[in-house]
């Protein structure tokens, strides 16, 4: 099968066209009439999942965030992110990302609240631009009535974590939530978002300090799960994919866990 052939199958599940204006997915490296055999699934494209690449020999590499997000003038081995892409163009690995087209249509969203996950009922995107898309993140009604304690421990066991970080005042530890706003990924600027649709209990990663007590001030319940926390979950879902469209090539998933540890 030929690397454009998979493309077409990844932009069928998830056009292009979707992509935030200033995001950079598609076919970042390598050509289209690459003959593909062995293909690997990943989150990140990080020097680790790179030389695993190359050590497992394989066609083509695909993940969620892109190997590239700002412009590159010179491409050798004096740049992290150059030399990525140098050793992957050296070895004729082609490189595919799918990013927010993928958290838009197809997409991260429905899969985190969808019953493999958080199992969430009366859901409804959070973000979107025109109706006739699916939108980013999702929200609904828990499987039952909880704490924020207790939807931590949720998520810990519904997405395989070791640990969250939780944002509440203590005042109100003992309120108990049956809703719930997710955004995999980087989601506090879409806070006021999720308060607007009447959400008080939002899961996300990348939340931070100063956000964090902005949302306690609100009154709202912030649930950090890490970026890589509610994300990783794109290696298995685009694996069983590819399987199912791509029988005649080789699909190996790598997850390299979470970048965070609490020590």
């Amino acid at each position: 099968m030929k690397c454009g052939e998979v493309i077409e199958y990844l932009e069928q599940l998830s056009p292009k066209k979707y992509a935030s204006n200033w995001d950079n997915v598609g076919l970042l490296v390598g050509r289209r009439d690459k003959e593909i055999k062995k293909l690997m699934v990943s989150l990140d494209a990080s020097v680790k999942v790179v030389r695993l690449a190359v050590e497992n020999n394989v066609d083509m590499l695909v993940t969620h965030h892109p190997i590239i997000f700002s412009s590159i003038k010179k491409v050798n081995e004096d740049d992290f992110v150059s030399e990525k892409v140098l050793t992957l163009a050296e070895h004729g690995i082609s490189y595919y990302a799918m990013h927010t087209n993928f958290d838009t249509v197809g997409g991260m969203g429905e899969l985190a609240a969808g019953p493999e996950y958080l199992n969430l009922t009366d859901t409804e995107p959070l973000v979107f631009e025109s109706d006739d898309i699916e939108g980013m993140g999702r929200g609904g009604r828990l499987p039952k009535p909880m704490t924020a304690k207790e939807v931590s421990e949720y998520v810990k066991e519904r997405f395989g974590l070791s640990f969250v970080m939780l944002y509440q005042d203590e005042s109100i530890a003992d309120k108990v939530f049956d809703r719930i706003a997710v955004l995999p990924g980087s989601g506090k600027s879409e806070l006021d978002t999720v308060r607007r649709l009447g959400y008080e209990l939002y899961l996300t990663g990348d939340y931070g300090h100063h956000p964090g007590l902005d949302a306690i001030d609100m009154g709202l319940t912030v649930i950090d799960a890490t970026h890589y926390g509610l994300e990783h979950i794109f290696t298995p879902y685009i694996t069983g994919y590819l399987k199912e469209q791509c029988s005649d090539v080789e699909i190996l998933p790598i997850d390299t866990g979470c970048p965070v540890a609490v020590v």
